[in-house]
């Protein structure tokens, strides 16, 4: 039966970005500086809201999150389910949990600039704001 679930349902898991890789994508992506933040801050807020995962979802009663940056369906994108979804984004939610994180980019990135900063983020809020985050780009 396990197998079976295995081949019929690909990819429900997601991949799982390596950390080095993942701090390649952010520089080579402009994230260093944007909006005053540093790589550091977006690796911190990746490994707290969905531990580089681009399948991540969290159910939060009304809204859900989606993908790697955990991208809400209230303000940001479309899930057909959010009642009175602003979808600022212009992406259907079910695109931000494929392994393709270019639009999760484009997507986080203008959640970040409206902000003017990572803010929106309770995982960056909670765990990385103010801390030294040098760890989560050492090596790479």
């Amino acid at each position: 039966l396990l197998v079976f679930l295995g081949l019929a349902l690909p990819g429900t898991q997601g991949r799982i970005i390596p950390r080095c890789e993942m701090v390649k994508i952010l520089r080579r992506n402009g994230f260093e500086g944007f909006e005053g933040k540093t790589v550091a801050d977006w690796m911190c807020l990746v490994k707290y809201e969905s531990d580089y995962n681009t399948k991540a979802y969290n159910n939060n009663g009304p809204s859900r999150d989606y993908g790697i940056f955990q991208i809400n369906s209230k303000y940001w994108c479309n899930d057909g389910r959010t009642p009175g979804s602003k979808n600022a984004c212009h992406i259907s939610c079910s695109k931000l949990q494929d392994d393709d994180i270019a639009d999760d980019i484009q997507c986080a990135k203008k959640i970040a600039r409206e902000a003017r900063g990572l803010s929106p983020w309770y995982g960056w809020k909670n765990h990385c704001q103010g801390r030294d985050l040098s760890s989560y780009v050492r090596g790479c």
